[in-house]
């Protein structure tokens, strides 16, 4: 495991962001993608209550499966909600923001109809990489589309467990759905909706059934149009702030 010169100061700027943000009335989540799954009669770890025994494929090989489900999620620190978007195709940058848009209509502007500002915490890589410029260009499309100000904040290197997603929503998504055969997007969206906890964790889910082209490229001229503002705490390091057009 590797280390970042500026990881406990990010730390420090993160929990000084959620202070602030909690304190204003702005809602504040936390984001990542759970791994691909496939889709078909393969085995999955865990133990379920069953009348008969459940014929399962010892091996899932992909050329054996109907599909593949992409769970990328939200976590509300706030209200200790968690919204699930189930992807069919590839985990994109566009896809992750899609998301975002998904969850702002569908839940965040519901309870947060005064904000002002968005602060997302994040992993630094994946599809919502803090050094890939395509994120960054599709994150200020959805910026403008919502006109919302977002402001991220990437984790540092090797500390994605303490993104909040991780341990406060993820292992919860997998209890629910250990041992149970995905046959199906259905399936999946149903098992995760149950998922919940006696604190009064919730959870909500929308499948997302488009295509997503990978490999795409930012816009020529992105860098210098981009109306994007890197914090001045830590300029080099990953944190940033995207603002919506006037």
């Amino acid at each position: 495991m590797g280390g970042h010169p500026d990881r406990n100061a990010q730390f420090e700027n993160i929990t000084q962001l959620k202070q602030d943000y909690l304190d204003a009335g702005n809602p504040v989540i936390s984001m990542d993608t759970k791994k691909k799954e496939l889709l078909g009669t393969f085995y999955r770890n865990g133990s379920l209550y069953t009348q008969a025994a459940i014929q399962t494929n010892d091996h899932d090989f992909p050329s054996s499966a109907t599909g593949s489900v992409i769970p990328h999620g939200f976590y509300d620190l706030k209200r200790n909600t968690g919204y699930i978007t189930l992807g069919t195709s590839h985990d994109t940058s566009e896809f992750a923001c899609d998301s975002l848009f998904q969850w702002w209509v569908n839940e965040g502007i519901i309870h947060y109809p005064k904000a002002k500002s968005l602060l997302i915490l994040c992993d630094g890589g994946g599809s919502n990489s803090s050094r890939h410029y395509i994120f960054k260009e599709d994150l200020q499309k959805t910026a403008n589309a919502l006109g919302l100000e977002i402001r991220i904040a990437h984790y540092p290197p090797y500390t994605s467990k303490y993104n909040p997603i991780e341990h406060r929503f993820f292992p919860h998504v997998t209890r629910a759905c250990e041992g149970v055969v995905f046959d199906s997007v259905e399936t999946v969206k149903t098992l995760i909706s149950r998922t919940s906890t006696s604190k009064g964790l919730t959870t909500i889910v929308h499948i997302l059934d488009k295509i997503y082209e990978t490999g795409r490229k930012y816009a020529a001229d992105f860098k210098e149009i981009m109306p994007i503002v890197f914090d001045t705490h830590l300029p080099n390091g990953i944190t940033v702030q995207f603002l919506k057009n006037n």
